[in-house]
């Protein structure tokens, strides 16, 4: 069996810490493109295009995100796609981010007076215009905290990858324990390692909101 140090379990656990940093960041972004197009979609005048966004964002909303992982790794491989965890777990968060960053999104541009859309529009500006220039700004400024403490759920979230193999934090934690004998120890060092990544989003949120005062 091989030994090992405090220090060689603590250099590990860095190894797989940034490697949850890192598919946060992805599945946060790419979660962020596609759910701006969601919310462009939702937002629509056309019905389709409403019903469709409604649809996706109930099914990843209403569906655990182990189960949404599963059907990407599984189900991509039916198709005969060698896929790899890493790439599975990148779809999966995104999907699962982009659907909640959607309707988060939505519920701040509709906080925006109806009588600044027909304000607008009474200019001869188009609906993007509208959305550009006058509804999105006001907008993003309620967004950001709950944004913010959004990514939080982003960072926790990726402890599910772990399932098909990703070896991030919680999966370099289990096969550390199981090689120390120290589970207590070693999950203890994982767990400080989420702390350390969600504590201070969490503060940013919070000092946020009351920053921007959003409630006023």
């Amino acid at each position: 069996m091989m030994d090992f140090t405090f220090w060689d379990i603590l250099r590990n656990l860095l190894v797989g810490l940034q490697w949850t940093l890192l598919l946060s960041l992805v599945a946060f972004a790419c979660g962020g493109v596609a759910g701006l197009l969601l919310l462009l979609a939702r937002i629509s005048r056309l019905q389709a295009l409403r019903v469709l966004a409604r649809g996706y964002i109930e099914l990843f909303q209403g569906t655990p995100l182990l189960m949404q992982l599963f059907m990407v790794f599984f189900g991509i491989a039916l198709l005969g796609v060698d896929v790899s965890p890493w790439l599975a777990a990148a779809v999966a968060l995104t999907l699962f981010t982009s659907a909640f960053l959607a309707e988060i999104w939505r519920g701040c541009v509709e906080s925006i007076s109806h009588g600044q859309w027909e304000a607008a529009e009474s200019l001869a500006m188009t609906r993007l215009e509208v959305l550009r220039h006058v509804v999105l700004p006001q907008a993003m400024r309620i967004a950001i905290a709950p944004t913010v403490g959004f990514s939080v759920q982003v960072v926790k979230g990726t402890a599910v990858t772990s399932i098909i193999g990703f070896t991030e934090l919680t999966k370099t934690g289990g096969m550390l324990a199981n090689a120390t004998f120290e589970p207590f120890m070693v999950y203890g060092l994982v767990a400080l390692g989420y702390f350390l990544l969600c504590y201070p989003l969490s503060l940013a949120a919070y000092r946020l909101e009351r920053r921007l005062n959003v409630t006023a």
